[in-house]
C-alpha cells in the first residue's frame, strides 16, 4: 500500500472521529491488504463521483469496512453453505475477496460507480487466481433498482445509502422472498437502518461492537 495513501487515510480517520480509531483503522487496513493481496483503501472519494455527474444525494462517504469486522462477522457464519452473496455497494470489491477467502463460491457485488467496479474486478481477480472456481459477477447499477436474485440467501450491507435507498432495497429483499420462500441471511456493518429489516421479519442473531463505533450485526430471516 503506498505510504501517501495510508498517511492521508489515517489523518483523514483520526479527523472524524479520533486518533484511537484512526490507529486501529489503519493498522487493519495494512494487515488485510498484505494479507487478500489486493487494494481497496480510501476514504470519501465519491467527491469524485458528483463531480462527474453522477448523483451521490442518497450515499453516504465510501469507506470499506474494517478487515477484523468482517473476519469477525464471517466467522460466525457456515460461509461454504452460503449458495450466493451479494454485497450491495460493493466498492472496490473489499467484502468479497474476503468472503471467497472464507469458502464463498458463488458471490456477486452492485455499486453505481463503474470506476469502484472496475477496481473490484481487478481486485477479485487477484483472488481467483488463488481460487479458480469462484464464480463473481459486478453489476454497475442502482440498488434500489436491482432485483434480487432467486438464488441469493446472505447479502452484505456496510450503511452504503440513507434510508430512502434502504427501504427500496429492503421491498426488492422482501418480494424475492415472497416470489421464492427461503432462508436469507443479512450482514449489516454500521446498521442505522436495522428497524428496516426487523419489520419485515428479520431477527438479530448476532451482534458486535467496537471502539464505540465499529460496530455489526448478523440478521436472519427463516423460510
Amino acid at each position: 500500500m503506498h505510504l501517501l495513501l495510508v498517511i492521508r487515510y489515517f489523518f483523514y480517520l483520526a479527523m472524524n472521529w479520533n486518533f484511537r480509531i484512526a490507529f486501529h483503522i489503519t493498522k487493519e487496513e495494512l494487515r488485510g491488504e498484505k494479507k487478500y493481496g489486493i487494494q481497496s483503501t480510501g476514504a470519501d472519494e465519491l467527491k469524485t463521483l458528483d463531480n462527474a455527474g453522477i448523483d451521490i444525494t442518497h450515499a453516504t462517504i465510501y469507506m470499506p469496512a474494517s478487515y477484523d469486522m468482517l473476519e469477525n462477522i464471517f466467522n460466525q457464519l457456515d460461509c461454504e453453505s452460503v449458495k450466493h452473496f451479494i454485497d450491495i455497494g460493493c466498492g472496490k470489491g473489499r467484502v468479497l475477496c474476503v468472503a471467497a477467502h472464507f469458502g464463498m463460491k458463488k458471490i456477486s457485488g452492485i455499486d453505481f460507480s463503474k470506476e469502484f467496479c472496475a477496481r473490484a474486478k481487478l481486485n477479485i481477480e487477484k483472488v481467483k487466481t488463488n481460487l479458480p472456481h469462484l464464480q463473481y459477477k459486478i453489476h454497475n447499477n442502482d440498488a434500489f433498482y436491482y432485483d434480487i436474485p432467486p438464488d441469493a440467501d446472505c447479502i452484505f450491507f456496510f450503511n452504503p445509502f440513507d434510508k430512502v435507498i434502504m427501504s427500496g432495497v429492503i421491498n426488492n429483499i422482501n418480494t424475492s422472498l415472497e416470489e421464492y420462500p427461503r432462508a436469507m441471511t443479512i450482514i449489516y456493518l454500521n446498521p442505522m437502518s436495522k428497524e428496516l429489516f426487523i419489520a419485515i421479519g428479520f431477527k438479530e442473531i448476532y451482534h458486535v461492537k467496537k471502539l464505540n463505533y465499529l460496530e455489526g450485526c448478523i440478521l436472519k430471516r427463516e423460510r
